[in-house]
């Protein structure tokens, strides 16, 4: 029950992450101590799928490691229904204290996942630099306006849910450059289920195609792997940074604005330009927050397999 509960709550965590524009829960799968099982689980669904239609339902739901997805997802989809409306909240409300609890949470775990390759030489700096890059230039590339159409919520489903499984690179910024992010949560708000069906659909096609690429990068060429990953969360640092000045709004169906292009300004900067508190000493605090949470889930897994191991 206690495993239950604890991957349950890594769930949880993961598409809490999953909600915020910046953040992605493939992070919280990496330092959590799960991202390998999970993209080995997903993996193998397609090859449980067909001991399934042979009518081999147990030896399909073990292949696919069925209990350790179910409680995952489950979380997962707890957070996002139950969580939705208080990160919004947050993200408008109390956006420096927000975005610097990811600061922190992101720039630990890109020294942890650092850590965990073998050897660094020249190949590794490289990929550092390309997934870094490659991140950044994701944040800064200027946002579009798609429809909410079946047809292109179904591929933004199934890109975002890759993006979902990255570290450092989120699926709710995907969907926010394509100008669907909006659609999406006011989908999940009032449970419009013929949407979510529509999205759900895409993301399941996205996952079991981009897992199966990941785990086998992971496996044959780990280290260069880890190294490209790595460069995404840190090139995902300047999405998250606390303060921004926005330089244009889009206005959804609603009627509300969002931020659709902006700006980072140091904290003394944000204060002249906004005539607001720029909240320095909680970001520090918050950032630190994150900085200590991360290590603390970090030892408990690393506690964990060590356990586990001498058993």
């Amino acid at each position: 029950m206690k495993k239950v509960v604890m991957l349950f709550l890594k769930g949880m965590a993961m598409g809490a992450a999953d909600v915020v524009p910046g953040v992605s829960g493939g992070t919280i799968a990496f330092i959590s101590g799960i991202y390998d099982e999970l993209l080995r689980a997903l993996a193998r669904i397609p090859e449980a799928a067909l001991q399934l239609l042979r009518g081999r339902v147990g030896a399909a739901w073990q292949t696919a490691n069925g209990n350790f997805l179910l409680i995952l997802f489950a979380g997962v989809l707890t957070s996002i229904f139950s969580l939705a409306r208080l990160i919004t909240w947050l993200l408008e409300a109390h956006p420096i204290p927000l975005w610097s609890f990811f600061f922190g949470l992101i720039l630990i775990s890109t020294y942890l996942v650092g850590r965990e390759i073998s050897r660094w030489h020249w190949s590794r700096m490289l990929m550092l630099v390309c997934g870094t890059a490659f991140a950044f230039w994701i944040t800064v590339v200027s946002p579009i306006q798609l429809e909410g159409t079946p047809l292109i919520l179904f591929f933004a489903g199934a890109l975002a849910i890759c993006a979902m499984i990255l570290p450092g690179i989120s699926g709710s910024f995907i969907l926010l450059i394509l100008g669907l992010y909006a659609v999406v949560l006011a989908a999940v708000k009032s449970l419009d289920l013929t949407l979510l069906a529509v999205f759900a659909a895409g993301c399941v096609i996205g996952l079991l195609c981009f897992a199966r690429l990941l785990s086998w990068l992971l496996e044959r060429l780990r280290d260069l792997t880890l190294a490209f990953l790595c460069g995404l969360m840190l090139g995902s640092l300047n999405k998250v940074w606390p303060w921004k000045q926005t330089l244009e709004w889009q206005q959804g169906s609603d009627g509300r604005q969002t931020p659709l292009v902006q700006q980072n300004l140091l904290p003394h900067d944000f204060a002249l330009a906004s005539g607001q508190d720029s909240q320095l000493a909680l970001a520090l605090v918050l950032a630190i927050c994150g900085v200590l949470l991360v290590w603390v889930l970090e030892r408990f897994a690393s506690a964990r397999r060590v356990a586990s191991n001498e058993f």
